[in-house]
């Protein structure tokens, strides 16, 4: 799990999970200089590195994740490579036949993705996380407006509703469906009709909650 941080960040991590469940996930996301170390451990995990942006001028984004024993987190992040646009080509793809996950990263290829996906009729989850004090209201309804999912943690559903000024019945007229995960209690989607609780699996040993949301977005995926 602590290599995954180190060597993969969100991106790496729901990569990595897909991998294990057999699926070919691809990355759009800017690296730096020191890009050959991150690159060996993706190819290590036969996750292809041919949409990954390499910034010769810059290092890859750090984040620095304290946890307390209650597993409350807070992190220190400096964005290097991250700070530039990947410019990633949706028209290689058939709508039919891909999913795509818009998460963390630089808001410009994050909206972009978004109205890309609209545009040419590709389903696609909002996962806009630690981003979302970055996001002005009007820009974020309107990532979310036409999303198959908008999926967070119940700290950031409060914070998506706050900034828009819209509940979770305004938020259902824009996304198909809201998940909000709620660590060791599981997590709820919410659609037009109702509400449904999921239970966890209850694990064998908790070691670090770091990337778990990864790997549940990943499990998610790999299901729809």
């Amino acid at each position: 799990n602590g290599m995954l941080e180190k060597l993969g960040g969100t991106a790496g991590n729901i990569a990595y999970a897909l991998s294990l469940l057999g699926e070919k996930p691809i990355i759009a996301a800017a690296i730096g200089r020191d890009y050959h170390r991150y690159f060996d451990w993706l190819k290590q995990n036969n996750i292809a590195c041919d949409d990954i942006r390499i910034i010769d001028e810059e290092l890859t984004a750090g984040a620095y994740i304290t946890t307390d024993q209650s597993d409350n987190q807070i992190t220190g992040f400096h964005p290097g490579a991250m700070k530039h646009p990947v410019r990633f080509d949706f028209n290689r793809f058939n709508p039919e036949e891909c999913l795509v996950i818009i998460a963390p990263g630089n808001l410009e290829d994050m909206m972009s993705g978004a109205i890309a996906c609209k545009s040419r009729g590709i389903s696609y989850i909002f996962d806009p996380g630690q981003s979302l004090p970055m996001w002005e209201a009007r820009q974020l309804v309107e990532a979310i407006e036409g999303c198959r999912i908008l999926i967070s943690n119940d700290y950031e559903l409060d914070l998506i509703i706050s900034k828009t000024g819209l509940d979770k019945g305004a938020l259902l007229r824009r996304a198909r469906a809201i998940l909000v995960t709620l660590g060791e209690l599981g997590s709820r989607i919410y659609l037009p009709g109702g509400e449904t609780g999921i239970p966890a699996v209850r694990p064998k040993t908790v070691e670090d909650p770091t990337g778990a949301g990864d790997s549940f977005r990943g499990g998610l995926i790999c299901g729809l």
